[in-house]
C-alpha cells in the first residue's frame, strides 16, 4: 500500500478537511495520506524547502512562491496532461486565490482554502456588521473592538488599508508605500488601536477570535481579521461569531483586503509526484470543495463551496457575507526575499505603534527593509 506524508497547520480548519478528503481518496485509490501539523506562526514563516525534503504534500502560504521558485523545491502543477482539470479549478477561483500560486508563468500550488481580511462580530452583541471605520473607531475607543496585531498580521492591516484607500503597497521597487498614503494608514491604525486591549500585539486571528468567542473580553468586534469559518459554526465556541465584508472608509466599496488562504503543493523530492498531484486536483476540485471540504471543518477555496447552500446555512452565511471583499482582494508581494521583508516590516508596525514611534521614521524603515529584501533575492 502506498502512503504519502503531508504537512498542514494545527487548526481544525487546517487539518480536518484534509483528513476527510484523504479518507475519501483512500477509498477511491487505495492510497493512504498521513498528515502532520504545525502552528499558525510556523505555517506563516517556516522554510518550505525544509518541509519539501520531508513531505510529499505541503500546505503553503502564497507569499512563499518567489522563494520556492528559486529553490526548485516544489513541483509545477500546470501539467498539460491535466489542463482541462486545472482550467476548471482556475475558473472557480474566488478573487485572486488561484493566481496567487502562479509565479513566473508556472503554477506551484492549488487553492484549497480561500481567505482575506474581513470583519467578525458577536451575534449576541451586534445585530449586524459595522459598515465603516468611523463606527469601528467609536467602538474601539470604548474597548469594544480588537484586532490581531501580532506579526505578520499588523502588516496585513497596512496592506489592506493602503489598497482600500487606492494606493496599494508596491510589489517591487525602491519605495514600499507612497509617503502620503503610508502616513495616513499608520495614523489610522494608531488611532484605531489606541483604545484596544494591549494584548492585541500578541494576538493572531485565532487568538483574537478565541478571546471574543469565549467572552473573556468586553470586545465583540474584530474589524480586520482573516476569516475563520469555524467560529461561525454553532457550538464551536461558547459564543457564535458572524463574518461580513470589511468596514469601509468614506463610502468606498470593500476593496483592497490583503488576500490569505492556503494552497496545496507537491514536493519536488516526492517519490510519488503523480499520486500527490492527483490528490491536489481532487481536493481543489469543485466536487470536494462544494461539500466534503467545507462540511468537514474546512474553509472552501473554490466558488462551488462559496455558493453552495449548506455551507452557508451552517455558518451564518459566512461565504455570501464576505464574497465582495475577497473578490476585490489585494495580492501582496511574492518576490524571492519577500518573507524576510514581511517579518521585519511586521515588527516595525507592531512595535512602532506600541512605542509611539514617528510614522515618517517607520516609513523610512519600511523602504530600507524593502530594498534590502529585493537585493538579497
Amino acid at each position: 500500500m502506498t502512503t504519502l506524508k503531508g504537512m498542514t497547520w494545527s487548526h481544525p480548519r487546517g487539518y480536518l478537511p484534509l483528513e476527510a478528503a484523504s479518507r475519501r481518496f483512500q477509498a477511491e485509490t487505495g492510497v493512504t495520506i498521513r498528515w502532520d501539523r504545525r502552528s499558525l506562526q510556523d505555517f506563516e514563516s517556516y522554510p518550505v524547502e525544509d518541509l519539501a525534503r520531508r513531505y510529499d504534500l505541503i500546505i503553503i502560504d502564497h507569499p512563499h512562491v518567489g522563494q520556492i521558485t528559486a529553490e526548485h523545491c516544489l513541483l509545477q502543477l500546470d501539467d498539460p496532461a491535466h489542463a482541462e482539470e486545472i482550467a476548471a479549478i482556475a475558473a472557480g477561483s474566488v478573487g485572486p486565490s488561484f493566481e496567487s500560486y502562479r509565479y513566473e508563468g508556472r503554477l506551484w500550488a492549488l487553492p484549497v482554502d480561500a481567505a482575506t481580511q474581513v470583519q467578525a462580530y458577536r451575534t449576541d452583541r451586534l445585530e449586524g456588521p459595522v459598515t465603516d471605520f468611523e463606527a469601528v473607531k467609536r467602538l474601539a475607543d470604548k474597548g469594544l473592538a480588537l484586532m490581531p496585531m501580532r506579526p505578520p498580521h499588523s502588516l496585513m492591516c497596512v496592506f489592506t488599508l493602503a489598497a482600500h484607500l487606492g494606493k496599494p503597497a508596491h510589489v517591487e521597487g525602491e519605495v514600499f508605500l507612497e509617503r502620503d498614503i503610508g502616513l495616513e494608514v499608520l495614523d489610522r491604525l494608531a488611532a484605531l488601536t489606541a483604545g484596544m486591549d494591549p494584548r492585541i500585539d500578541a494576538m493572531d486571528p485565532i487568538a483574537a477570535l478565541d478571546l471574543v468567542g469565549r467572552d473573556e473580553t468586553p470586545a465583540f468586534l474584530v474589524p480586520l481579521t482573516y476569516g475563520y469559518v469555524n467560529y461561525a459554526l454553532d457550538g464551536f465556541r461558547p459564543h457564535r461569531i458572524a463574518f461580513a465584508d470589511m468596514p469601509v472608509i468614506e463610502g468606498r466599496a470593500p476593496l483592497g483586503s490583503a488576500v490569505g488562504g492556503t494552497g496545496l503543493a507537491v514536493s519536488a523530492f516526492s517519490q510519488y509526484p503523480d499520486l500527490a498531484s492527483r490528490f491536489c486536483r481532487f481536493v481543489a476540485g469543485a466536487d470536494v470543495q462544494a461539500s466534503l471540504y467545507p462540511l468537514s471543518g474546512g474553509q472552501a477555496g473554490h466558488a462551488a463551496g462559496w455558493e453552495a447552500e449548506e455551507p452557508n446555512r451552517e455558518t451564518l452565511d459566512f461565504y455570501r457575507a464576505t464574497r465582495r471583499t475577497i473578490e476585490g482582494g489585494y495580492l501582496r508581494p511574492r518576490f524571492n526575499g519577500y518573507m524576510a521583508f514581511q517579518d521585519e516590516a511586521s515588527h516595525i508596525v507592531t512595535e512602532g505603534l506600541r512605542e509611539g514611534r514617528n510614522h515618517g521614521a517607520m516609513l523610512d524603515s519600511f523602504d530600507a527593509a524593502f530594498r534590502t529584501a529585493q537585493s538579497r533575492a
